[in-house]
């Protein structure tokens, strides 16, 4: 029963994002003070507070959703099925209003997750620390070079090391996982392109213009992680040292705090870049599970056993 209560008042601070608690109180037929108890409930993983005062209430963060895979697309699919069901034989409100919930989240799950870049919104520096500005006037350039619609002449290293000359109209920049890169038409592919600034090596301008090319946001090879995209439910066991690190990567809002140490329970997209970063912690974060390798060990597994059995598992 409480459990039930908790998910329906959840959806509906999704939905309306304040609530009172004597509405809560008399939709659900419990008190005040159990509202608010379980609140307090919610609030050890949900960003929910209490706004004192006149037009005050119950809130939750407008920046938090509920998270992706939350469901998996199969789960989503028999629940819509069921309340479509349910709503043929008793057509209450409720059943249909489930419904659209669900619909909705599933869309957003898989929505463009890309900023809208507007002007005066973003503030990025695409430097390094300690940089000689030399990847910061390349960045510039490049965004100049878009905004004037300019065609420019780069030198482009492979990933073997080669060198090839490219002539590019530059449309767009777009950064994923600390990685910049130029999505250009390329006059020698004749095709749109995503070219790594870390790997143009000179650029030139030629004082030729083109104009625009249609394109969409699909159309950028990039593979942003949906609910689709193989995942790994990940506990972390996250020490002092690398808790500002932690925070920068999973959110403060997957992190919580257990006697004196910081834990974050979280589904993460099961590929080289998971490894890439957990390494990259150093020796801050304990893995604790996938429960699959975790039950090999009666102690707590470190990150290079955990990853070597996973590495294991995908050879496997």
């Amino acid at each position: 029963m409480k459990f039930t209560i908790l998910i329906d008042i959840l959806f509906d601070l999704l939905a309306k994002r304040k609530l009172t608690a004597s509405y809560l109180a008399e939709k659900h037929g419990i008190s005040v003070r159990t509202v608010y108890r379980y609140i307090d409930h919610m609030s050890l993983t949900v960003p929910v507070y209490i706004k004192r005062g006149r037009n005050g209430g119950i809130c939750i963060s407008d920046s938090y959703k509920l998270p992706v895979g939350f469901m998996t697309k199969e789960e989503y699919e028999s629940a819509i099925e069921a309340l479509e069901t349910m709503y043929a034989q008793l057509p209450q409100e409720r059943f249909l209003t489930a419904k659209h919930k669900l619909s909705a989240q599933v869309k957003s799950e898989i929505r463009d997750r890309a900023l809208s870049g507007e002007v005066g919104t973003i503030l990025v520096d695409g430097g390094t620390w300690g940089d000689t500005k030399a990847f910061s006037d390349k960045l510039r350039l490049m965004e100049e070079s878009i905004k004037a619609q300019e065609i420019l002449e780069i030198e482009y290293r492979s990933r073997a090391g080669e060198k090839t000359g490219r002539k590019i109209e530059p449309h767009v920049l777009v950064c994923k996982q600390a990685v910049w890169y130029v999505y250009a038409f390329c006059h020698k592919q004749r095709a749109f392109r995503l070219f790594r600034l870390g790997r143009v090596f000179s650029v030139v301008k030629t004082d030729e213009h083109f104009q625009k090319r249609p394109f969409t946001r699909e159309d950028i090879p990039l593979s942003f992680w949906s609910n689709e995209t193989d995942s790994v439910d990940a506990v972390f066991e996250i020490s002092e040292s690398a808790f500002a690190d932690a925070q920068d990567w999973l959110g403060d809002e997957h992190l919580r705090l257990n006697g004196d140490k910081w834990y974050a329970e979280i589904t993460l997209p099961n590929d080289d870049l998971l490894v890439k970063k957990i390494l990259s912690l150093g020796a801050g974060v304990t893995v604790l599970s996938p429960k699959a390798c975790v039950k090999r060990s009666p102690k707590p597994l470190r990150k290079s056993q955990i990853l070597m059995a996973m590495a294991q598992k995908m050879v496997d």
